[in-house]
């Protein structure tokens, strides 16, 4: 039997929307070490398993790997739609599972896109591979123009930068109980649409933010400035955003940033994807601080939810054999 375990993901947003700029999208994201996901698999002459998403997954491994069944069991999920990249974490375990079981490799990034994902945004194959923090290369635009090509018809984005994120640093992470954020074609349309009217200018001050203060702030382990810098790029892509979410923020979730973004032991805030996860970045010294002030950020919304510390994850997906 082999097991897969892999951390969420936060996706801070992306580097273009616009179709007057060269290349489309760029994701932005670091690795987590929770929440987090573990299945097992064990070969087996058909497919077991209990959980409609993961046996999609495993179909689509199987025919991919070539393969008679295998024997699939989720221990631990991560939620679903809250922004933490529970779909392609599940699509890719599940894949890296099955191979590994039968002696196979994964090769994770380059199947990807033949179970769906990767489509946009390359920073979840990216952080599942080697964790860290992650900044891809997008797509060319005009390959992608408002429609993007068929399912399967693409490569995943490569990392143009990666960085290992300081043992100290922790992301206090705030889940509010909201409806889930968007997903399929749901999100596909939302993009679709953004990206027809998206300011190219937008990606200007990101292309600078990018370059001047998160990447030096990254590269030194300067929390204060990556933090500054993970904050400023939210808030620009939500302003692309604006129309589909409601503004620069899901509401109520700009309520919660605001007051994260006030504690003296946050550095930054946002909101990861669509929602309705928000997070901040802290330190080990200053985690409980922070802890309590995204308590008092619920309280101050009017609505509940959870919030955990997290580490950031430096390995990406642990696979090992289990007895």
């Amino acid at each position: 039997r082999v097991q897969v375990t892999a951390g969420g993901r936060i996706h801070f947003g992306f580097q273009n929307l616009s179709l007057a700029r060269e290349r489309l999208y760029g994701g932005l994201g670091i690795s987590l070490h929770q929440p987090r996901l573990r299945i097992e698999a064990a070969p087996a002459d058909e497919l077991r398993c209990d959980d409609p998403d993961a046996s999609e997954y495993a179909a689509r491994a199987l025919d991919l790997l070539d393969l008679p069944g295998v024997s699939l069991t989720i221990h631990e999920r991560l939620p679903s739609h809250v922004g933490l990249g529970s779909g392609t974490r599940l699509a890719l375990a599940t894949l890296a599972a099955i191979a590994r079981a039968y002696d196979h490799e994964p090769r994770v990034r380059e199947r990807a896109p033949q179970l769906g994902r990767g489509g946009r945004s390359g920073v979840g194959c990216a952080t599942f591979e080697s964790g860290g923090f992650v900044a891809d290369a997008g797509h060319r635009a005009e390959r992608f123009t408002t429609q993007p090509p068929a399912a399967g018809e693409w490569e995943v984005p490569e990392p143009i930068a990666r960085h290992a994120l300081a043992d100290s640093w922790r992301f206090v992470l705030v889940v509010p109980a909201i409806t889930p954020g968007r997903s399929d074609d749901h999100e596909d349309r939302s993009i679709e649409r953004v990206v027809e009217h998206a300011d190219p200018s937008i990606a200007d001050d990101i292309a600078r933010i990018v370059a001047q203060q998160l990447l030096p702030a990254v590269a030194e382990d300067d929390w204060h400035a990556f933090g500054g810098a993970i904050a400023a790029v939210s808030r620009l892509n939500g302003a692309w955003y604006a129309d589909e979410q409601g503004g620069v923020y899901r509401p109520p979730l700009g309520d919660l940033i605001d007051v994260l973004e006030r504690s003296p032991a946050v550095a930054g805030a946002g909101q990861s994807s669509w929602g309705p996860a928000v997070y901040g970045l802290t330190d080990d010294e200053r985690a409980q601080t922070a802890r309590e002030a995204a308590q008092d950020a619920l309280s101050a919304a009017g609505v509940d939810g959870d919030v955990v510390i997290c580490e950031p994850d430096n390995e990406g997906a642990r696979i090992k054999t289990v007895e």
